[in-house]
């Protein structure tokens, strides 16, 4: 504890005696300062114990005295010292009135007892104070280091609680709770992923104070890692600001999981790697040299039904998204939604429990996870969360444009001897996607829907257009109807009657129209690549406007 008032009072060799505010001695003196000013207000900073003789005060003028003790409790002045035996015999009635008006602690000094030695007694309590808590938090930074050795970032978070008298929590990159301790913390740790993730949009390192007077506890939030993106987050929850010892405990904490953050870093880094040299040997078709590489790492991913997610992030998405946004950051994830969405599946796969396969591909992201599983639905889900406000209109999610403009496309689901195909499935997918302006297509989609859909593509239309322009200019000139007897005579599948009745003319008027047809076009209506060519051409135009 700091020294304070009351224990100068009890201080032996001080021989200090309390003439007002004795029921403020409690408050912690930050410094003993000598001062005859009239007016020394503008050198205090607060929490000092004033010691003065009264020099060049009036110390007997009521209304005077009340004007200076009432400005030295404004500067947070916690004490003030009088000399007797120099310029008075005794503290003036006026000032010992004026301090108890005001509740300003009031000590009277006797003559043998000089100010140095009650500035020396000051110091001397608070460099004990500061050995303390130093002394304290070299023995909490022993316990917590030996707690993470041993329980790992688990048992820290259990030595750090125990350190500050509160509570702590540790969070993973995509803010959701990794750990608390004690364990009823759960739900207040919780409650705060909203500030996690505020606090996750500024570099590393940041911290932020949630909460204090009028809330449940104050809690302090710091973010861990190294690079401009935080890895993760840590929690303190107190019942007040904290002190020199706790706070060495907090340091010693952030300092221990920064490096478990960054050596899991480097694991995932090594991962990656292992993860990349897997994936071409499936696609390669080599399973089983996959399997042996995986070993335990991925093996149990390769054993189940999985499926391939293949992400781009869209042309000149990250610089709309930083022209919408001029707080985007354009490095170590900030701006790069490949980065996100490979967090995004990487820490729902960690929590469900789930191996999972993330290999960056240059400008793509490859994902390989298992079907039904916790990390596909992360995708499908987020992918779903930027539609929905691209539909509605709204800007791209915060952490400073990080989530820019997103493609995926998912395989249907697929094992080892089928990677290869699943791959192209989700190229396929992804480019479906990129065509129709979605941020996600799943090959399912594709086959349980129609083919026409994929006309809507300009340099398909283009062809279109191109392949029916002769018959519509000799429509044009009022020469007959040849677009719509040649749609009506494929619709028909080629029969005369039937195309005939629908278009109300006789089947020689068909017949007729028809060879017109392949002498504009050139091309023989016996073919049946033609016929589809055709077809398609006219399924590709506006019908309304034929």
């Amino acid at each position: 504890m700091p020294p304070t008032l009351a224990s100068l009072v009890h201080h032996s060799a001080l021989k200090l005696t309390v003439r007002a505010g004795e029921d403020r001695l409690d408050v912690p003196v930050r410094w003993a300062h000598v001062s005859e000013l009239a007016d020394p207000v503008p050198y205090m900073e607060g929490g000092e114990l004033l010691l003065i003789t009264a020099l060049k005060l009036d110390a007997e003028d009521p209304e005077a005295m009340r004007r200076y003790v009432r400005r030295l409790v404004g500067a947070g002045v916690v004490g003030l010292g009088f000399a007797v035996g120099v310029n008075y015999e005794e503290i003036p009635a006026a000032l010992v009135e004026a301090a108890e008006e005001e509740g300003l602690p009031l000590l009277e000094v006797p003559r043998r007892t000089p100010f140095l030695a009650i500035s020396k007694a000051v110091s001397a309590a608070i460099a004990a104070d500061q050995y303390r808590a130093v002394t304290a938090g070299f023995a909490a930074q022993r316990e917590l280091t030996r707690q993470a050795l041993t329980d790992g970032p688990e048992g820290l978070l259990g030595a750090l609680a125990a350190q500050v008298d509160g509570w702590a929590a540790l969070y993973d990159a995509s803010g959701s709770v990794v750990a608390t301790a004690p364990e009823w913390a759960v739900r207040r740790a919780a409650r705060l992923t909203a500030d996690v993730q505020r606090l996750r949009e500024r570099p590393a390192p940041a911290s932020s104070v949630v909460g204090g007077p009028g809330n449940e506890d104050r809690v302090e939030l710091h973010s861990l890692g190294t690079g401009r993106r935080p890895r993760a987050a840590l929690a303190v929850g107190t019942a007040a600001a904290l002190g020199t010892a706790e706070r060495y405990a907090v340091h010693s904490a952030i300092a221990l999981l920064t490096l478990t953050t960054e050596r899991s870093r480097s694991l995932h880094a090594a991962e990656q790697r292992i993860g990349a040299a897997v994936l071409r040997m499936l696609l390669a078709g080599e399973p089983d040299h996959a399997r042996t590489v995986a070993g335990d790492l991925y093996g149990g991913l390769l054993d189940a039904p999985f499926r391939m997610i293949v992400a781009e992030s869209a042309p000149g998405g990250a610089a709309r998204a930083h022209a919408a946004s001029p707080s985007a950051k354009p490095a170590d994830g900030g701006g790069d939604p490949l980065g996100v969405l490979a967090e995004t599946v990487e820490s729902a796969a960690a929590r469900a429990g789930e191996a999972v396969l993330v290999v960056p591909e240059g400008e793509r992201l490859v994902v390989l996870a298992a079907d039904g599983g916790a990390a596909v639905t992360a995708c499908t889900e987020y992918a779903a969360a930027l539609e929905a406000r691209r539909t509605a209109g709204a800007p791209e999610p915060a952490a400073g444009g990080e989530d820019g403009e997103l493609v995926v496309g998912l395989s249907a689901p697929s094992g080892p001897t089928g990677a290869s195909a699943a791959y192209r499935q989700a190229e396929q997918a992804l480019s479906v996607a990129r065509r129709r302006g979605r941020v996600c297509v799943e090959h399912e989609q594709l086959a349980a829907g129609s083919v026409l859909p994929l006309l809507a593509d300009d340099a398909v239309r283009a062809f279109a257009e191109g392949l029916l322009r002769a018959l519509r200019e000799h429509d044009a000139t009022g020469r007959g109807d040849l677009v719509a007897s040649l749609r009506a005579w494929l619709s028909r599948h080629g029969q005369w009657d039937a195309a005939a009745a629908d278009l109300g003319v006789h089947r020689h008027t068909l017949r007729y129209r028809m060879r017109r047809v392949e002498e504009i076009l050139g091309r023989s209506l016996d073919d049946p690549d033609v016929r589809m060519e055709l077809w398609l051409a006219l399924k590709a135009t506006s019908p309304e406007q034929e």
